[in-house]
């Protein structure tokens, strides 16, 4: 190689470095999507409750849609998260009340192909009973106004499908290409649909 070539091949073997390390950079939302954290903390469990896992009276949820990023770290959803062989929790004291705690936890159970998440919620509302449902989540990275009108990025979580599945319910849940597979261990099963296809309406 000549001498004034030599300069040359080490500026081009640095832009493509460059280049490389930009596009393989991972955004908030790669972040959730692959692991369901935002800056290396899990999603407040509680959030759960608030997009239905917690209306027990209702046909269906009524808040669908939370900003994943103002969740981490508010008060809202400031009560301590406990982590236990992949499942997150989060407890609520019930003081006054002859109920126990209120208890909400979840675990992730990954991506499909199209990229939806898929999440295996319980619910305990301090009572014997523990309500299992698996949610079908979209994220997307969208952008809003504050209060003082400058523009910020928010990390939208919104429950596409919420699937019961039973009090105290035991089972498996996998993931084949855009197929959620359900394979329930413990009665009452009747209900609890084998397969879904995890797809936007």
């Amino acid at each position: 190689m000549r001498a004034l070539d030599r300069p040359l091949a080490a500026l081009a073997l640095l832009a493509a470095v460059c280049a490389a390390s930009t596009a393989f950079a991972e955004t908030p939302l790669d972040e959730l999507r692959r692991a369901f954290t935002l800056q290396g903390k899990p999603i407040p469990p509680e959030v759960f409750r608030d997009l239905g896992a917690g209306d027990l009276g209702d046909s269906g949820p009524i808040l669908v849609t939370v900003d994943a990023q103002a969740a981490i770290g508010s008060e809202l959803y400031g009560d301590p998260i406990k982590q236990d062989h992949g499942w997150i929790a989060q407890t609520r004291a019930a003081p006054g009340s002859l109920n126990g705690a209120e208890e909400t936890a979840y675990e992730f159970r990954g991506r499909t192909s199209n990229g939806l998440l898929v999440v295996l919620v319980s619910y305990s509302g301090g009572g014997s009973g523990v309500f299992y449902s698996l949610d079908i989540l979209n994220a997307s990275a969208d952008r809003a106004f504050a209060a003082d009108g400058k523009v910020y990025q928010r990390i939208d979580m919104t429950v596409l499908r919420s699937v019961p599945l039973g009090d105290r319910w035991e089972g498996d849940i996998t993931i084949s290409g855009d197929i959620v597979h359900i394979a329930t261990t413990k009665t009452p099963a009747e209900h609890v649909p084998k397969q879904i296809e995890a797809k936007r309406p």
